[in-house]
């Protein structure tokens, strides 16, 4: 269950990146669980991180060998996290940056490993060195596509976004697929990302437009309020034009924002038993801490969620999640609540001219707007979130099954 298209964007070409997926039966047989990425020497890798405690052992490895050395490859499965596992997933992990090191020509620093899946269970290391020469044999410029696919878990359906834009006479391509459905909420990044650019952009630049863009869009999602083990969300920049100077920067962190926006979207449209797509306004706050307090209140509340779930246009629930928020001194009394335009409380309690009719109508939609104002300030935040369905529950008890 999904909200809305599932248009997989036609991709261009990014030279200096290839793509290949194979199949190594690490969950389910004959399904597509392991996608290599092949980067031209000289390109240049940002990445941002997991803040879980229990980071997985890919994560620890990935990082490390992201300070240490120059990537040339990504390498990501499914169907297992590889966290939880101790001094072994570690060996793991730089088990399979040794074994494709090697089949590919490079060093183990060169490797950065990527895993998603179910946490504690040991990586099936064998089969997935089993399966990296036909993911090698399968590298191609124009597999966006197939890669997408390959990287998903209880997801629906891939995620893409891309933008090309004209910089100083030059043509810019941003590609980006991302997976996640399930154990979405922010702390980073709360999935794995991978973004491609041809263009020229030195590292600690490109870094802070990582960084920036991810608080904007990846930070600014919740399906249930769980941040996973394995997230990571990497740029990569193989310097095909000409060095961006500041106004081609300013445009290109635009285009970025839009891309990483579209993937972050996607991934809330796809949360698990998702029948709605509901976008959070929090307006005239005084600070964007609380902005964000409100906000997530609203999007990690059950009785919210499942109200919107019922279409029932439960209004205390609202108040209810305002009003527990972490909001110093809140005076009811000037806070505004509305679904979608339809006003329902005002001054501390119901909104005059609010009907239940009005409000039933408006939550019935597939896509919702709460606007809450706060009448504090001038700062606003925006976060999206989805409805919680039976399909939640069920998807979740069911998925070692």
């Amino acid at each position: 269950m999904a909200v809305g298209s599932a248009h997989f964007p036609e991709m261009p070409v990014i030279d200096g990146i290839k793509l290949g997926v194979a199949q190594a039966g690490i969950k389910k047989p004959s399904h597509d669980d392991l996608v290599v990425i092949e980067l031209d020497e000289g390109t240049r890798v940002a990445g941002v991180f997991t803040q879980n405690a229990f980071c997985a052992a890919p994560v620890h490895v990935a990082k490390r060998h992201l300070a240490d050395d120059a990537p040339r490859w990504l390498v990501i499965n499914t169907g297992n996290a590889n966290a939880g596992t101790g001094d072994r997933g570690l060996r793991d992990a730089r088990a399979c940056c040794e074994a494709l090191a090697e089949a590919a020509g490079g060093v183990v620093g060169n490797v950065l490993p990527f895993s998603t899946g179910v946490i504690g269970e040991p990586l099936p290391v064998e089969r997935i060195k089993a399966a990296l020469p036909a993911a090698l044999d399968a590298l191609g410029n124009d597999h966006w596509a197939a890669a997408g696919r390959g990287i998903l878990t209880t997801d629906t359906r891939p995620k893409g976004a891309t933008r090309t834009l004209e910089i100083n006479g030059e043509t810019v391509h941003i590609n980006g697929i991302a997976k996640g459905s399930g154990m979405i909420c922010p702390n980073m990044a709360t999935m794995l990302a991978f973004v491609g650019t041809n263009a020229s952009i030195d590292h600690d630049t490109l870094q802070s437009l990582l960084s920036d863009t991810t608080t904007r869009s990846f930070n600014r999602i919740t399906v249930d309020s769980d941040t996973s083990t394995n997230d990571a969300c990497m740029l990569m920049a193989t310097q095909r034009t000409q060095t961006l100077d500041a106004e081609g920067l300013a445009r290109f962190k635009d285009a970025l924002q839009a891309v990483m926006t579209e993937l972050a979207q996607a991934i809330i449209r796809d949360g698990e038993g998702a029948t709605k797509f509901i976008t959070i306004d929090v307006e005239e706050a005084a600070n964007e801490g609380e902005a964000l307090a409100v906000a997530f209140s609203i999007a990690h509340s059950p009785l919210v969620k499942t109200a919107l779930y019922a279409s029932d246009a439960n209004w205390g629930r609202f108040l209810m999640a305002v009003g527990k928020a972490p909001v110093a001194d809140l005076d009811v009394d000037k806070v505004v609540l509305e679904l979608n335009g339809v006003r329902l409380a005002e001054h501390g309690g119901r909104a005059a001219g609010y009907s239940e009719e009005a409000g039933s109508q408006a939550v019935a939609e597939q896509e919702i707007t709460v606007r809450v104002a706060l009448g504090r300030g001038a700062h606003a935040e925006r976060v999206w979130t989805s409805d919680l369905s039976h399909d939640y529950v069920s998807i979740n008890a069911d998925y070692r099954s």
